[in-house]
């Protein structure tokens, strides 16, 4: 590299001194993809209160169910500091209290959450927590995340919850509405299955541990409490249902039990004093490719193969379970994984003793569906010239009738929540029933890029799993994701600040080498094509387009290469994976790079860089670099020491004062015209670690979000400011979808 002498003469670091950020009041609200957008692992209905049900997610939190079908979130105070309360492992709702619902919450059981989890209890329906910490982790996002409920409530005595652990730490014990928890030291089976152990980072090492309570509601009464109590525990090979009799004071394997698979869930019918048990011989969501179905007979002591499928038809394990309890002997279980041609859900009228299917094969070798397919909800699902054959989804381990209203049943999968309310029509001659996306209200994607272009739409998104949308109407979810090509996962996106209808993205589907990972619009998104030049077996990373649209600049696990006019991409020496990178909005031969805390320069169209005499203070990571979108040379810088701002080429940078550390940053329309764009940053200023808005270039600023809007992990979110509205930015989470702020 060399140094930029045309551009820069001398560098000093000047702070300068900021007063304490004041809280200004904004109004935010999703931006609607609709549909959910992930994982769903858990759905339950309360039983005493008719429609009152929660959904749990693996990374975006919980929800309740409203009367008209759409979702309300419950855990928006999820902060920088809690993000993990968005990891939701185990959910239970009171039958005796039904204002009172309980989460277990925490994300990871290894290394990547370093915090424990927590059991938050409610006695308003999820308005208000309240928190109990635990001793140990909770994982919401961890393998086996589908079994459940792990938490649950004693129904003759609702003081009384249980929590079965992960990771070796057994059965717990409340008596005091879920404010302390003590271990139940006679259950001592903690669970022996992991997913794989020669994994190094404790993911798929860790053991499952417990994965079911289920009290009796039947049984009898000892000391007050419910006296029958089954416990589902990960074990393959071994005992994996115990039961208690007294209370649990002590407990004991079922006689004759199966132990080859791993029991996924258990559900009590009452009426019939059964217990449904599915199994599968992976913990789940992706695995599963044998399984069975049990019931267990409490009066006679009977366990009962009622497997729904058999021979070469059975190829997957078995995950959501479900009984209707106004219809005793009616019951529900999904596939655990049917990956092709679709998932499937089995019904039962006789317990088990004979099955249905919502499709099957025909004669012909074509597919009989039982069932109307409505996404209106959710256009994405099944955007136009769709041809996947997987409609029913996949991951289905929430399974849930209503208990109240045989008609309404929901069930969640990898992208969304699917249900219905005639249900019963099943069991007509007819036999076709509404699958519909009634996730509306759930925003569960995690969000990795966002661009708000000077003109045309004012966001476009770069999402995981799903791909990423154009956001025309914030209050309509998108008809379609990006096509043509789409990718799974959209890692980054940016457009050319003098042809803002041009736009780049990357996708980060490097496994198929014959798959290009750039794609490239000039109409603000609504077509694309893939970029030519793209070598094969490479994805990923960050990408920066030229002012002037015709130079590509991609940082990737091989280092950062340039691209002008469709031609070959070529190594840029002395940048390396780690390096930060962005273009001049203005000046279409100019981009910027930082590493470290050091900032570097190019002035021929990216081909090759030099570092500039600035420094960016102690920093020992760059994190994000934003230019102004009507000045050339006014650029900012994120890093792990603060926040930078240069007007002239990074020939010096001035550190805002008080900004200790700082994430995503984004530039947004100016207070009054002609002025400096307003900053957005998330950011710890003095102290405090939230997101934040600054009107005259980093010298003071207001806090925008509060304790209901945290906004989960600073480190993970996108932020774009945007240049044709003063005041509003978007927030993109890592399970929460996006979030438009205006000022209130």
């Amino acid at each position: 590299m060399h140094k930029l002498a045309a551009l820069i003469p001398l560098v000093i670091s000047l702070g300068y001194s900021q007063a304490a950020p004041s809280a200004q009041s904004y109004k935010w609200s999703n931006v609607k993809i609709g549909g959910g957008g992930g994982f769903v692992p858990g759905i339950v209905f309360n039983t005493k209160e008719k429609g009152l049900a929660y959904a749990r997610t693996d990374i975006g939190g919980v929800y309740k169910l409203n009367s008209d079908d759409t979702w309300t979130a419950l855990t928006d105070l999820a902060d920088n500091q809690r993000w993990n309360y968005w990891g939701a492992d185990a959910l239970a709702t009171d039958p005796v209290e039904p204002a009172r619902v309980y989460v277990a919450t925490g994300m990871y059981t290894n290394s990547w959450d370093p915090n424990n989890g927590q059991i938050l209890r409610s006695t308003d329906y999820g308005k208000t927590w309240a928190a109990t910490k635990l001793s140990f982790k909770v994982g919401g996002n961890m393998p086996g995340r589908g079994m459940g409920e792990r938490l649950a409530i004693d129904p003759n005595n609702n003081a009384i919850l249980y929590f079965g652990a992960r990771s070796g730490n057994g059965l717990w014990k409340s008596t005091d509405y879920g404010v302390t928890f003590t271990k139940v030291s006679s259950f001592t089976d903690t669970g022996s299955f992991v997913a794989d152990a020669s994994d190094s980072s404790g993911y798929n090492s860790d053991k499952m541990g417990i994965a079911w309570v289920t009290f009796d509601s039947t049984s009898g009464k000892v000391g007050g409490a419910t006296s029958r109590i089954f416990v589902g525990v990960a074990n393959a090979g071994s005992n994996s249902v115990y039961v208690s009799n007294d209370a649990g004071s002590t407990w004991t394997p079922v006689a004759g039990q199966p132990t080859t698979y791993l029991p996924h869930k258990g559900v009590l019918s009452p009426s019939e004093k059964v217990i449904y048990v599915s199994y599968s011989d992976g913990s789940g969501p992706y695995d599963g490719a044998k399984g069975a179905v049990w019931k267990y007979s409490i009066a006679d002591s009977k366990w009962t193969d009622i497997t729904p499928a058999t021979g070469s038809d059975l190829y997957f394990g078995f995950g959501g379970l479900t009984v209707d309890l106004q219809k005793p002997g009616t019951l529900m279980v999904a596939a655990l994984n049917s990956w092709y041609p679709d998932a499937q859900i089995f019904r039962s009228k006789d317990s088990g003793a004979t099955w249905s299917k919502l499709w099957e094969y025909n004669s012909s070798g074509g597919l009989n569906l039982y069932y109307g397919w409505d996404t209106s909800l959710a256009p994405w699902l099944n955007p136009p010239g769709n041809t996947d054959t997987k409609h029913l989804g996949w991951m289905i381990e929430a399974l849930s009738i209503n208990p109240l209203d045989s008609n309404h049943w929901l069930y969640g999968t990898g992208a969304t929540i699917y249900g219905g309310h005639d249900l019963t029509k099943w069991d007509s001659t007819s036999r076709n029933i509404t699958v519909k996306s009634l996730a509306d209200g759930v925003e569960e994607t995690a969000v990795l890029a966002l661009i708000s272009p000077t003109s045309g739409p004012n966001l476009l998104s770069g999402v995981g799993d799903i791909g990423g949308f154009v956001h025309s109407n914030f209050k309509t979810a998108p008809k379609a994701a990006y096509t043509n090509p789409h990718y799974v996962t959209t890692p980054d996106m940016d457009y050319a600040g003098q042809k803002p209808a041009t736009v780049v993205r990357i996708g980060n589907d490097g496994s198929d080498a014959s798959i290009k990972q750039i794609a490239l619009s000039t109409d603000s998104g609504s077509t694309w094509a893939p970029y030519g030049p793209t070598p094969g077996g490479l994805a990923g990373g960050k990408i920066a387009i030229s002012a002037t649209g015709e130079t590509i600049l991609w940082r990737n696990s091989n280092g950062v290469s340039v691209s002008r006019n469709s031609g070959a991409f070529t190594t840029v020496s002395g940048l390396s994976s780690n390096s930060a990178i962005a273009s001049d909005k203005v000046n279409g031969t100019i981009f910027y790079a930082a590493e470290g805390n050091k900032f570097y320069v190019s002035t021929n169209f990216g081909a090759t860089f030099s570092a500039t005499s600035a420094s960016l203070g102690s920093s020992t990571s760059a994190v994000k670099i934003v230019s102004n979108t009507k000045k050339t040379g006014d650029v900012w810088v994120s890093t792990d020491k603060g926040l930078f701002h240069s007007n002239n080429f990074g020939a010096s940078f001035t550190a805002a004062g008080s900004v200790t550390q700082a994430w995503a940053i984004g530039l947004g329309a100016p207070k009054a015209s002609g002025s400096a764009p307003s900053v957005f940053a998330a950011a710890t200023i003095d102290g405090v670690t939230g997101y934040f808005r600054s009107d005259n270039e980093g010298s003071t600023w207001v806090q925008i979000n509060n304790a209901a809007n945290g906004f989960g992990s600073a480190a993970a979110n996108p932020i774009s400011g945007d240049p044709r509205v003063y005041g509003r930015v978007y927030v993109g989470t890592n399970g929460r979808g996006i979030f438009s702020g205006d000022i209130a």
